[in-house]
């Protein structure tokens, strides 16, 4: 009766990727995307480095972002990175920034349908 109202069971089925160990490998980027969460000023140094090797750094400052002093002290040396590599810095909400290295640069103008 259950079957008649439920129909039969099935069997869910999925594919393991490891059993297909020989996936081609595809060619290094030559820029990533880095999500950084910043804790305290000397996070700063550690993440400042992608930028400097030519990725982008979307930064997020919520953890700080209560520490007013804390977070005006990053923001500058942040300025400063940016000033440095000629990239360039955009807010992308309260608690995120994005931050660009040489050679690209941040069109602020949004996008709209017409």
């Amino acid at each position: 009766m259950i079957k008649m109202i439920f129909g039969k069971e099935r069997k869910e089925e999925y594919i393991d990727l490891e059993e297909y160990g020989g996936v081609e490998k595809t060619e290094e980027a030559k820029m990533y995307v880095k999500v950084a969460e910043i804790q305290r000023y000397d996070d700063l140094k550690e993440f400042s480095n992608y930028v400097y090797n030519g990725n982008l750094l979307i930064l997020d400052v919520s953890p700080i972002s209560i520490d007013d002093i804390e977070l005006e002290r990053i923001m500058n040396e942040v300025k400063r990175i940016v000033r440095d590599i000629d990239g360039d810095i955009a807010a992308l909400d309260r608690n995120r920034i994005i931050v660009t290295p040489s050679g690209v640069k941040i069109d602020r103008r949004k996008l709209r349908k017409f």
